[in-house]
């Protein structure tokens, strides 16, 4: 699983112009079952978005055609985890108990 976390580089006013497609790419993402959960951060800085335990190629590969790195408006930094505890509300696969925070 990843975390990714999107610092905006660009003023506001150019990240609303794009977030339509920015929201597109983010329901196909979520379409092809990359994506987990995504959101703004607060302050309004960035965002962040949860991605599935998918090869980091594909994670890669789907962050280069997000409508903000193509224009340039915001850093993706990609960290890998290993969830070993999570709600039962999120579902997915049991945690593994060898893998402890």
């Amino acid at each position: 699983m990843y975390a990714v976390i999107l610092d905006y580089v660009r003023p506001l006013s150019e990240i609303d112009a794009a977030l339509p497609d920015h929201v597109a790419w983010l329901d196909e993402q979520y379409d092809a079952g990359i994506l987990v959960a995504s959101g703004r951060r607060e302050p309004r800085v960035g965002g962040i978005i949860l991605a599935a335990d998918v090869p980091r190629d594909v994670l890669d590969a789907a962050i280069a055609g997000d409508p903000f790195a193509v224009r340039g408006l915001a850093t993706h930094a990609v960290h890998e985890f290993h969830p070993s505890k999570w709600s039962s509300d999120i579902g997915g696969p049991a945690p593994r108990a060898d893998v402890l925070i």
